[in-house]
This record gives C-alpha cells, sequence and structure tokens, in this order.
C-alpha cells in the first residue's frame, strides 16, 4: 500500500523536486530519496488520523531537504489549521503562495485561516485572488464579507453586477434590503432602487423590487411603467411578465394576460407559489369571461406534473361550486385521466354530470366505476339515478338495491336511495 502510494505522489507531482533517474544513482542519493518519501508518507498519514504535531515534525524533516518545495508549506499549513495554531499555518500558507503564486489551493488554505480567525479584512483580498479561478462561488463570499466589514457601497455595487450575470439569491436580496433600511442611506427605499437601474439597468430584482414597493403603495401606474422598462431593458424576463399579466387582466386585456402568463408559468426561475396564484387568478378572470376558456384549459396543462396539487380537479371544484357543471365535468375528467382511482375526482365528476343532466354519461360511468369499487354505496345510487333519468326503470332497481346494503351511517344518501327505489318502483309500475 506504501509503494502504491508514493508511486502515485510521485506521479501526481506531489512530491515535484524528488526527480526520478532511468539509470542507477549514488547510494547517498538514494537514501535521501527514500527517506523524504518516508517522512512525507508519515506526514500524510499521521494528518489522516489528526496526529497533526507528528505530522509537522515528518514535514520539518523534508524541509531540510527540499527548502523550497511549496507542497510541504501547504501541508504544514494544512496541519497548522487542525491544531488551530493560525499563526504558524498563516506564515506556512504565505510560503506557498509565495513560491507557487498560481495554485489556487495555497490560497484558500490562507483564505480558510483568515475566515477561521474572523480575520474578514484580509480575507477580501484573498478571495479577490480566489475569483480568478471560480468567480460566481468566490463572488458570493465577497459580497458576505463586504457585509461583514460594513463596505455596504462595494457589496450594493457587487449584488447589482451579480443579479445582472448570475441572477438572483435569497441571501443576497435579504443583504440588499439591509443596506437600503441602513440610516446611511437617507433616501427612501424607492428612491435608492430607481438610482441602481439607473447605474445599472440589467439588474432585474431592482426593478422586481420597486414594483413591488409601488404596489404595495397602490401606486399602479407607477409600477406597471417600472414593469414596461424592465420588459424593454431585459426582454427575455420572466419576471416583467409576472406584472405585465396582472396589469392586462386589470384592463380586461385577456389575450395579452394569456400570453403573460404562458411566458411566467413555462419558466424555470419563477416559483411554483406564484404560477399556482396567476393561474388562479386567471380562472377568476375567466369565469366573467368565458370566451377565453381555452386559454385556461391550456394553463392547467402546465401543471400535469405537479406532485403537490391536482391543478385540474382544483379547477372543476372552482367551476361546480358556480353551478357550471359542463365546465367542471371536463376539468375532473382532465384528473382522471392522470389518476383514475381518484374517488374523490370520481364522485365529482358523477355530481357534475347529475347535476348537468347527463343521465347517459352518469349511467356509463357510474357503472363502470364500480366494477373498481363494488362496494361504494354512492355509486350505485349514481348509477340508479342515471338509469331512472333515462327511464330504464328496472335497471335502476337493481343498482339501487345492490346499492343499499353498503350505507353505512349516512341517512342523506339513504334517503337518496330510497326516493331513487320509489321513482324506479313507480316507473316500472306506470310502464305495467
Amino acid at each position: 500500500m506504501k509503494k502504491i502510494l508514493l508511486y502515485t505522489l510521485l506521479l501526481s507531482g506531489i512530491i515535484a523536486p524528488v526527480a526520478l533517474h532511468a539509470q542507477a544513482e549514488p547510494d547517498s542519493l538514494a537514501l535521501a530519496k527514500d527517506e523524504f518519501q518516508d517522512n512525507f508518507y508519515e506526514a500524510l498519514k499521521q494528518k489522516g488520523i489528526e496526529n497533526y504535531d507528528r505530522a509537522v515534525r515528518s514535514l520539518e524533516k523534508c524541509l531540510v531537504r527540499e527548502p523550497n518545495n511549496p507542497v510541504l508549506y501547504n501541508e504544514l499549513g494544512k496541519n497548522y489549521l487542525g491544531m488551530k495554531n493560525y499563526s504558524e499555518a498563516e506564515k506556512a500558507f504565505l510560503k506557498a503562495t509565495q513560491l507557487d503564486p498560481k495554485n489556487r489551493w495555497y490560497w484558500q488554505g490562507l483564505y480558510d485561516v483568515y475566515y477561521d480567525t474572523k480575520n474578514y479584512n484580509k480575507s477580501i483580498p484573498i478571495v479577490q485572488k480566489l475569483i480568478e479561478w471560480k468567480k460566481d462561488f468566490y463572488q458570493e463570499d465577497l459580497v458576505s464579507l463586504y457585509m461583514y466589514t460594513q463596505q455596504y457601497d462595494k457589496a450594493l455595487d457587487l449584488i447589482n453586477e451579480m443579479e445582472a450575470t448570475v441572477g438572483m439569491s435569497e441571501k443576497r436580496e435579504a443583504y440588499k434590503m439591509q443596506i437600503l433600511s441602513d440610516s446611511k442611506y437617507k433616501k427612501s427605499k424607492k428612491e435608492a432602487l430607481e438610482e441602481a437601474i439607473k447605474k445599472n439597468p440589467k439588474a432585474e430584482s431592482n426593478y422586481i423590487d420597486l414594483i413591488y414597493l409601488y404596489s404595495e403603495s397602490n401606486q399602479e401606474a407607477k409600477a406597471e411603467q417600472v414593469a414596461k422598462q424592465l420588459e424593454k431593458e431585459i426582454p427575455e424576463s420572466d419576471w416583467a411578465q409576472v406584472s405585465m399579466f396582472k396589469f392586462h387582466l386589470n384592463k380586461n386585456e385577456g389575450g395579452q394576460a394569456a400570453e403573460s402568463m404562458f411566458r411566467v408559468l413555462g419558466s424555470k426561475k419563477i416559483d411554483s407559489k406564484i404560477k399556482h396564484r396567476v393561474l388562479n387568478e386567471f380562472l377568476i378572470f375567466v369565469n366573467a369571461n368565458p370566451q377565453y376558456a381555452p386559454q385556461l384549459e391550456k394553463a392547467v396543462g402546465y401543471f400535469e406534473d405537479d406532485k403537490n396539487v391536482d391543478v385540474a380537479k382544483e379547477v372543476g371544484k372552482f367551476f361546480f361550486n358556480k353551478k357550471k357543471y359542463a365546465e367542471a365535468s371536463k376539468y375532473f375528467e382532465k384528473s382522471l385521466g392522470n389518476k383514475a382511482d381518484d374517488i374523490e375526482a370520481i364522485e365529482l365528476l358523477l355530481y357534475a354530470y347529475a347535476e348537468g343532466g347527463r343521465n347517459d354519461e352518469l349511467l356509463k360511468k357510474a357503472s363502470r366505476y364500480i366494477d373498481l369499487y363494488p362496494t361504494h354505496a354512492r355509486l350505485y345510487y349514481f348509477a340508479g339515478l342515471g338509469a331512472n333519468g333515462l327511464g330504464q326503470y328496472a335497471k335502476a332497481k337493481k343498482w339501487l338495491e345492490d346499492g343499499i346494503d353498503f350505507v353505512v351511517e349516512d341517512n342523506a344518501l339513504e334517503a337518496g336511495f330510497k326516493k331513487e327505489l320509489t321513482n324506479a318502483k313507480n316507473g316500472l309500475a306506470k310502464t305495467k
């Protein structure tokens, strides 16, 4: 195992200064190389089991042989950091960066020292250096460091820059609101956001925050103006469409509202809660403007994979409560297309058929679902109700007599069975 590890270390260049010789070498050089490798291996082993002091002693022996090897100083820094000997760790990592300033991990080690000791001022130039290797990742850290050191102007500039390049984040939004509420910023939040938009017109979040503030204070005209400016400056912005959707609805512009809605529903950037709210508002609009029912049906299709809410069923319930049974049944059918054994959706569909006088469909569907739920009393009731409605009294009597035995502690349902049984018997008597 030891030989394998040493071979790996040599190939990877960790023990870079130790040259491999193709031919036989002097005994003294071979022994020195073996001793160096033994000590380095021992240092790695001791660090692995957190015996940092022993690891340091082994590395110091290696430094006698290779005093300018940055790998050794980096390993020293790691061990001192493990011992929480921050001053020695800082010295070791600094030496490693001086010997090899292009190695990102030596700078990362130095950053770890400063961050652990909460020396944020010293951390900032290191992170600015690290940004050369991994920009987005270390920019997030730099924003936090500016906040910790109360350099709010720099933090705000960097937040706006990142929002224009990588998008928004909850943490940066919280920082921004903290900055704008600081006593240093004498102007109102609205004025501060307006200035931020002028300074950086491609930072999407400033528009969103400003739209929210105007809407909250019932300044809808100004909110719409900001939304249009956002749409103009960032045409691909999905967030602009959230606001434009509402403005179109308020103006009774159903077609344009639907276009904005589809942009919102198709966006991967916008939270599902906002999408549900947009759909709900359009649903209420369609109730008063049924000519836009096809757009609503298309919108519901965006939620077919929603694991939390059966949107089609909820839309069906909405129309059912409005006594729009034809619309309701359409959405209950859509819901059952995704989940055929949902007994609640089945019952709601049959209720909608019954209330809409669709007796033929009621009888067919109810009798078919009895095969799926043979002890579910209400299905027999609907089958009997549908058969009575079609004048098929013998069928109705059979379904009702078969199903009434399954009624358990439901007086209303039992009364319904008895009523329909009476209707079936009366119908048979008249027929005879």
